[in-house]
C-alpha cells in the first residue's frame, strides 16, 4: 500500500462524505421550503449549517489533496472510486471501528448519564474486538492491504442530468410528505407521481431488452453511453455481377447462397448464406432451377475533389477499400470509384432493424420448423401443468376440509411437511424413477408430477374450502347431489379467485422452467424454449442483437399473461400470506 494511494483512499472518502452530506444539506432546504408545516425551522437550520460545513470543508480537502490518479485524455468530471483488497480480519476490524465510534457518538448525544454509560460500555467492547481482530491481522505476514484506485468521468450533460434528477427526486419526496398531511388532490397526485417513476424505474431493464433487440451491431456499445434510439443502416437492393446471389430449393427449404462453381453440364454448385442455421452446406442445382435476387449494399457518403456525395458500396475489397458508385449529386451519378475505410462514412437513419428477429429465427436448427417445436412443446407443459395442478390440488384440498376419514389430520401434517424436502433431496429418486419408466428425453417428467397435488396449493386451496359455509354443501346434499357433483358443481365455483391465481403462478413456472429440461430432456425436438434460449445464448452469445430478440420473442406471451392477469397476480401475492392476510 503506498502513501499515494493511500491519500487517493482517503481523498475518495472524504469526497463522498462531502457529496452525502451536500445532499443532505439540500434536502433540509426543501423541506424548508415546500414542507415547513409544524416543522422545527431551528433544528433544521441547525442541520443545515452543520450539513453545509462538512460538505464545503469535504470537498475542499477533496481539492487540496494530490489525488490526481486519472486518465490525462479523459474530460469532464471525475467521480473517484476506490476500493480496499484486505483479508476478513481487516473487514471485521473496520467495521467494528465504525461501530465502536458510532456507538461513542450516541454516548456523546445520549439523554441521561445512564444512556451515556451505556453506550460508553458498547463502544468499549466493540473497541476490544478492534483490537482482537487487529492482532489476528497483524499475527499472519502474509496479510496485506491493497488499495484500487481509479474514476469514473462523466460529462457535463452527464452530471447535470444526474444533479438534476437528485434534487428532482428529493423535492418529490418534501412534496409527498407534505401531501400525506392533507387531503384531496395533491395527495393523489403526488401518490401517482410516485408509482408512474417506479414503474420507468423498474421498466428500464425490459426496455432496454426490447430496444437491443432492433439494433445494429454498431450501436450495441458506444463511448457515449447506452444508445437508447438505435439507427439502421441505409441500403439499396443491387444484382451483383461478379458474386451473383441465388434463390433455390434445399431439402425442401427456400435458401440463398452464392455460387462457388459451375459443372460442365451446366448446374451450380450453390454455398448456402441463408438460414443462418445451414450456412456454409453446399448443394448443387441446375441454374433453370435457381432464381437469382438482389442483395442489399450500404448507402455511404463522403467527399471527393470538394464534393459531398451519396454512393452504394458494390464491393467490398480485400484490404478494406470500398468501391463505391454515386448516386448523388447527379454531375457523379453512374461513376464508380475506390474508397478508403476512414473516407466514407455510413449512412444511417433512426428506424428498427426487425432483421434481428427474422436472423434469430433462422439460426434455430432446421428440425425446429423456425422455433415453432419449441412453442409447441412449452404450451405442452404449460396446459398440462394447470390442468394438473388445478385438478389435482383442489380435489386433495376438497377431500381434507370436507370429508372425514381416519388419520385425517395426520396425512395432512405429513403432506405439508413435504414442503420442508429441498428440491436437491428429490432430484435423484426423481431420475430414477422417471428412468426405469422410460421417460428420460420425453416430456412426461416436466408435467406428469403436476397431477399429484402441490402441498401448498392444497394448503390454500383447503383453507378456502374451510371459508365457504357449511349450509351451502348440505342444501346440495339435500338436493342429491353426490361429493363428486358438489365438488364439481357447488364447491369449486366458490373458490374460482384461488384457481385463478393457482393457474396464473403455475402457467409463470411451467413457463420458465429451465432446470427441469437441462435434466430430462437431451434431443431438440423435445426441448422448451427456456432451455432453448439457454442453448441460443451459448450459440449466439457474442451477438446480443439476435439473444435479445429471441428473448423478447420469448416473454411475449408471458407479457400477455400478466396484462390480462394482473389483478391475479397482486392476488397472488395477498393469498400467499405476503398481503396481510
Amino acid at each position: 500500500m503506498t502513501t499515494a494511494n493511500a491519500i487517493f483512499a482517503l481523498g475518495t472518502l472524504i469526497s463522498w462524505v462531502g457529496w452525502i452530506m451536500g445532499a443532505t444539506a439540500l434536502f433540509t432546504i426543501f423541506k424548508l421550503t415546500f414542507d415547513n408545516v409544524g416543522l422545527d425551522s431551528k433544528r433544521n437550520m441547525r442541520s443545515l449549517m452543520i450539513s453545509g460545513l462538512i460538505a464545503g470543508l469535504s470537498l475542499l480537502a477533496t481539492a487540496i489533496l494530490p489525488m490526481h490518479a486519472a486518465t490525462k485524455d479523459a474530460t469532464g468530471f471525475r467521480v473517484p472510486l476506490v476500493w480496499f483488497v484486505m483479508p476478513y480480519s481487516a473487514w471485521l476490524g473496520v467495521y467494528c471501528l465504525f461501530m465502536g465510534a458510532y456507538r461513542s457518538v450516541q454516548a456523546f448525544l445520549g439523554i441521561d448519564k445512564d444512556d451515556r454509560i451505556e453506550r460508553m460500555k458498547s463502544c468499549g467492547i466493540w473497541l476490544l474486538v478492534t483490537v482482537a481482530f487487529v492482532w489476528l491481522y497483524r499475527g499472519d505476514p502474509a496479510n496485506k492491504i491493497t488499495i484500487l484506485t481509479g474514476g469514473l468521468w462523466l460529462v457535463p450533460q452527464t452530471m447535470f442530468a444526474i444533479v438534476f434528477l437528485a434534487a428532482a427526486g428529493m423535492a418529490a419526496m418534501v412534496i409527498a410528505g407534505r401531501s400525506t398531511k392533507t387531503r384531496g388532490y395533491a395527495k393523489t397526485i403526488v401518490t401517482q407521481a410516485a408509482l408512474l417513476a417506479g414503474s420507468v424505474v423498474f421498466g428500464l431493464p425490459f426496455a432496454f431488452l426490447v430496444i437491443t433487440s432492433f439494433k445494429e451491431d454498431k450501436d450495441m456499445s458506444s463511448p457515449n453511453g447506452i444508445v437508447w434510439i438505435p439507427k439502421v443502416q441505409q441500403t439499396v437492393p443491387y444484382f451483383d455481377k461478379k458474386k451473383p446471389l441465388y434463390e433455390g430449393q434445399f431439402q425442401g427449404e427456400t435458401v440463398q447462397g452464392t455460387p462457388i462453381e459451375t459443372n460442365p453440364d451446366g448446374s451450380i454448385k450453390i454455398d448456402i448464406i441463408k438460414p443462418m442455421a445451414i450456412r456454409g452446406t453446399t448443394f448443387v442445382a441446375a441454374k433453370a432451377a435457381l432464381k437469382e435476387v438482389p442483395r442489399d449494399i450500404p448507402i455511404v457518403s463522403g467527399k471527393t475533389n470538394g464534393i459531398e456525395f451519396e454512393g452504394k458500396v458494390i464491393e467490398e475489397m480485400d484490404d478494406g477499400h470500398r468501391r463505391v458508385a454515386f448516386l448523388k449529386p447527379a454531375s457523379l451519378a453512374g461513376k464508380e470509384q475506390v474508397f478508403a475505410p476512414a473516407e466514407v462514412e455510413n449512412v444511417r437513419h433512426v428506424g428498427l432493424r426487425f432483421q434481428n428477429y427474422t436472423d434469430a429465427i433462422q439460426f434455430l436448427p432446421p428440425e425446429t420448423h423456425s422455433g415453432l417445436v419449441y412453442l409447441k412443446n412449452t404450451l405442452i407443459l404449460v396446459v398440462m401443468s394447470v390442468l394438473g395442478t388445478i385438478l389435482s390440488s383442489s380435489i386433495v384440498a376438497y377431500a381434507f376440509s370436507r370429508m372425514r376419514f381416519p388419520g385425517r389430520e395426520a396425512m395432512f401434517a405429513v403432506l405439508l411437511s413435504t414442503m420442508m424436502l429441498p428440491a436437491a433431496v428429490t432430484l435423484l429418486p426423481q431420475f430414477l424413477i422417471f428412468r426405469t419408466l422410460g421417460w428420460i428425453d420425453t416430456l412426461y417428467p416436466l408435467w406428469v408430477p403436476a397431477f399429484f397435488a402441490s402441498a401448498f396449493n392444497v394448503f390454500l386451496l383447503r383453507q378456502f374450502f374451510k371459508g365457504i359455509p357449511m349450509e351451502l354443501e348440505d342444501a346440495a346434499k339435500i338436493d342429491g347431489c353426490t361429493y363428486l357433483k358438489t365438488f364439481w358443481s357447488v364447491m369449486l365455483p366458490q373458490i374460482k379467485p384461488a384457481l385463478a391465481v393457482i393457474a396464473v403462478w403455475t402457467f409463470m413456472g411451467a413457463w420458465n422452467n429451465f432446470m427441469g429440461p437441462l435434466i430430462y430432456v437431451n434431443s431438440p425436438e423435445n426441448m422448451p424454449l427456456s432451455y432453448a434460449l439457454q442453448l441460443f445464448q451459448g450459440d449466439r452469445t457474442n451477438e446480443p442483437g439476435l439473444l435479445m430478440a429471441f428473448a423478447t420473442l420469448c416473454i411475449v406471451p408471458v407479457l400477455a399473461v400478466f396484462f390480462f392477469a394482473q389483478r391475479y397476480f397482486i392476488e397472488g401475492v395477498t393469498l400467499s400470506g405476503l398481503g396481510g392476510r
